[in-house]
């Protein structure tokens, strides 16, 4: 799975970060970014639950091949 973080959408809620705290974390400015390594979701099956606790769809979840 691909991660992208929309970051001129991002408000900076921190939804994604509570909900899977093991590829999201926030950046000097309070913005969604990802944990070094964590681009692919490293497995966490809570990636696709911080996608949808997004308040303003800043994240897209893509999967190989489409």
């Amino acid at each position: 799975m691909h991660i992208d973080i929309d970051t001129d959408t991002c408000i900076g809620a921190g939804q994604c970060a509570l909900a899977a705290p093991g590829v999201f974390t926030q950046d000097d400015d309070g913005y969604s970014t990802l944990l070094p390594g964590r681009e692919d979701g490293a497995g966490d099956p809570m990636v696709r639950e911080a996608a949808r606790a997004c308040p303003v769809g800043a994240i897209t979840l893509t999967e190989p091949g489409g």
